[in-house]
């Protein structure tokens, strides 16, 4: 990974940008009367809080280390996860409720903002040729992992396309794999990118 000013500038940017959606929906939820812990653990049971903290601690690592943090395969699974973010919530989640204030703030550094300036990183800083096809799917399991285990757990689903009440587990489990599958084939492509940019 480049130890330069900009890489370092960006890497900074996405980390600070990452921790300011957070803290918008945190402090949303507190602002409504939800506790700090209470506040934590729902924002927790959703997938776009969970990879952006993440990106707050990778991104957080390669401002500070610079090109000591040589991490290219977790740089490029989180750019993969990032960009199902930006996608999943393109095709299936805009538009679902009305967003105001500091929510549609955080809605777009969390959703929109950081799955562009992460891939960018990517694209630019991150040493090419160390992918393998294998990679996607262990990136895979993260948000297979994450589809159903914590709406199992307590009976609530953050996504609709999961909610196992609504779809029953069949169906909930159908759209996990067929985004899993779509995620798999889209990351496979940056797989596909990475090995040419390295022959270059």
């Amino acid at each position: 990974m480049g130890g330069d000013l900009i890489c370092r500038l960006l890497a900074l940017i996405i980390c600070l940008s990452a921790c300011a959606g957070i803290g918008l929906e945190l402090s949303t939820l507190m602002n409504g009367g939800a506790s700090i812990f209470g506040s934590l653990w729902v924002l927790m049971g959703y997938f776009t809080i969970l990879t952006n903290g993440l990106v707050a601690v990778v991104f957080g690592a390669a401002a500070f280390l610079g090109e000591r943090f040589d991490h290219p395969r977790l740089v490029a699974g989180v750019a993969a996860v990032m960009a199902l973010v930006g996608v999943i919530f393109a095709l299936l989640l805009q538009g679902l409720r009305t967003l105001a204030g500091a929510t549609a703030e955080a809605n777009f550094l969390l959703h929109q903002l950081n799955p562009v300036l992460v891939v960018l990183f990517w694209l630019l800083f991150t040493r090419k040729g160390t992918l393998s096809w294998r990679d996607p799917l262990l990136w895979a399991l993260y948000p297979l992992a994450y589809a159903l285990a914590r709406g199992a757990a307590e009976g609530k689903y953050a996504y609709p396309f999961i909610d196992v009440s609504a779809n029953g587990w069949v169906g909930a489990m159908s759209n996990a794999v067929v985004i899993a599958l779509g995620f798999v084939v889209a990351a496979e492509a940056l797989v596909l990118i990475d090995r040419m940019l390295a022959r270059r």
